[in-house]
């Protein structure tokens, strides 16, 4: 083998065992500095440099090899990319000179460099993107650099190419992988609190549960939620994260003016990095504390604002981002449905009120009203019999003393507990009292049937609405009929129970509205309409009067099932 032949050898093997010892796994800055180290030795110079930028997320980095790190402190400043070197980068030039300071472009060494005379570099770059320069000064016995150096230098500024391209790729998957990994934990925070707003039902602990979410989820340093009224100003401010002693420095909360109140208007959401450079900025109230970065979305339901959220100072950051923007309109919408939940609870609180008032009302006239009526009756009775039969006066007045002390007892129960005393759910037996009673106050008679098999269908309300229904049906016998007899039945037809009442009395004429006004009719179709049933009245002229009810079996069952 010729000298040459074996010279090609072993420089094949050095090349070899360069990037071989290149390739081995490694930080970016432990592959460049092989990289360098390789190249001044195989390439036999005294010193080589690599440079690199700041690009794609990687920072920059200035490696040399063959200088002692003393003369390396003793430079009073890295090069600074200008001039000859600045040249390998923003020109994209290959420079390869025997004596460096005869280049055209050669601007000195700064203070403390030591001396170099040939010189050869080159861009470090891949698909028109340059990353840095690699060169290489002082080749060993005086000699210039040749043409081969030049493109085993080339292989070299290839090789750093590919090492930072797989760095970049390196460092995107991990950007990817911790935004993924801060996404998860972001939703998993978001799913968290959207069901800690689904589960409050009162208004002021949703409105705190939803500023506290926002915080939370954002990393904001102050979080605050303003409900405005109809005018657009802000009734209701809620807000999180800052201390009572900074909030009783304020002077006022905010009215909803600025940026709140473009929120309010525009409908949508503003984030910006400083408020005091947006011009629907206002100033803050004195004492307020400082506030930089702004997030403000609105919280809407059905076209309604019914609140706007407002986040400022992002924790760790300069301003708020896009996916905190996105997971605050996220929390928006869920908190909209639970603003509006809490709402529709409180009107549903408020009309059982109203509808329990109404049913009291009903409750004391057809109970504790008809019932002072019966005794009114009875002490008519006493009088009449007072000179005439005493004996049958002083059983009616004792009749009379019962009878309002039952009421009494009727009046205690409704406010203890709303319930009529005299009905404790037997039907049967409550009707005949009913009779009883209202035979002794009239002297009128009464026939009462009731079939077996329709009251063991009847649930309680059912029975209960019965038993109201006869009693304010005898009291108005007694008060406007006249009647010599009465006929109440109740009985299954069909899938119906039907109470039906039927004097002989003077009747009315159906035509005439007068016989509505009053709340007794009013009451029996309430009731009846309570409990989808249907409630009917029959009368005419001479020909006394009818009243029906029928009842749903399968809704008296149902009823008595829950």
């Amino acid at each position: 083998m010729t000298n040459n032949g074996r010279e090609i050898d072993s420089l094949l093997e050095a090349i070899s065992q360069a990037i071989l010892s290149i390739s081995q796994y490694g930080d970016l800055r432990e592959t460049f500095q092989r990289i360098a180290d390789s190249a001044r030795e195989l390439l036999s110079a005294n010193y080589a440099v690599l440079a690199t930028f700041e690009l794609g997320g990687l920072s920059p980095n200035f490696i040399f090899s063959g200088m002692d790190p003393e003369t390396a402190e003793s430079i009073a400043h890295h090069p600074k990319g200008i001039g000859l070197l600045g040249a390998l980068s923003s020109d994209r030039e290959t420079i390869r000179i025997a004596h460096l300071t005869n280049h055209p472009k050669f601007t000195g060494f700064p203070a403390g460099h030591p001396p170099m005379n040939s010189f050869l570099g080159m861009p470090i770059e891949h698909n028109d993107q340059v990353y840095g320069r690699i060169y290489l000064a002082d080749k060993l016995n005086g000699q210039p650099f040749n043409q081969t150096d030049e493109q085993m230098l080339r292989l070299f500024a290839a090789q750093a190419a590919v090492a930072i391209q797989n760095a970049q790729l390196v460092e995107a998957s991990r950007e990817d992988r911790i935004q993924l990994e801060q996404r998860t934990r972001q939703l998993a925070a978001l799913d968290k609190a959207t069901m800690a707003i689904s589960g409050e039902l009162t208004l002021d602990k949703v409105l705190e549960q939803i500023v506290e979410a926002a915080r939370e989820l954002v990393d904001a340093q102050y979080a605050a939620l303003g409900v405005p009224n109809n005018q657009g100003l802000l009734d209701t401010f809620i807000d999180s994260g800052m201390p009572e002693e900074d909030s009783a420095q304020i002077g006022h909360l905010p009215k909803g003016h600025g940026l709140l109140g473009a929120i309010i208007k525009e409908r949508r959401t503003i984030r910006i990095p400083r408020i005091g450079d947006d011009p629907r900025s206002v100033g803050f109230p004195a004492g307020h504390p400082p506030m930089v970065p702004f997030l403000g979305v609105p919280v809407m339901a059905g076209g309604e604002v019914v609140g706007n959220l407002y986040l400022t100072n992002k924790l760790g950051a300069d301003e708020f981002t896009q996916t905190d923007q996105d997971l605050v309109e996220l929390l928006a919408a869920h908190a909209a449905v639970a603003i509006q939940n809490a709402r529709l609870y409180e009107q549903v609180g408020r009309l059982a009120i109203v509808e329990e008032r109404t049913r009291i009302g009903m409750d004391l006239h057809d109970g504790i009203i008809q019932s002072i009526f019966a005794v009114g009756l009875t002490l008519e009775s006493t009088k009449l019999s007072l000179h005439t039969n005493p004996e049958d006066a002083d059983n009616l007045l004792s009749h009379a003393i019962e009878g309002l002390n039952a009421t009494i007892r009727d009046i205690r129960n409704f406010i203890l507990d709303l319930r009529p005393h005299r009905f404790q759910g037997n039907l049967e037996q409550g009707l005949g009292r009913l009779v009883r009673e209202f035979q002794a106050n009239t002297m009128v008679a009464v026939s009462l049937s009731a079939q077996q098999e329709a009251l063991t269908v009847l649930s309680a309300s059912v029975a209960r609405s019965l038993f109201l229904t006869t009693q304010e049906a005898l009291a108005n016998i007694a008060r406007h009929a006249r009647a010599k007899q009465v006929l109440i039945s109740i009985e299954q037809q069909d899938n119906c129970i039907v109470l039906r009442i039927s004097d002989d009395g003077y009747g009315f004429d159906m035509a005439s509205k007068s016989y509505s006004i009053g709340h007794g009719l009013a009451n029996m179709r309430a009731r009846a309409k309570d409990l989808d049933g249907r409630f009917k009245i029959v009368s005419a002229p001479g020909q006394g009067t009818t009243i029906k009810l029928e009842v749903p079996i399968k809704e008296s069952i149902a009823r008595k099932s829950g």
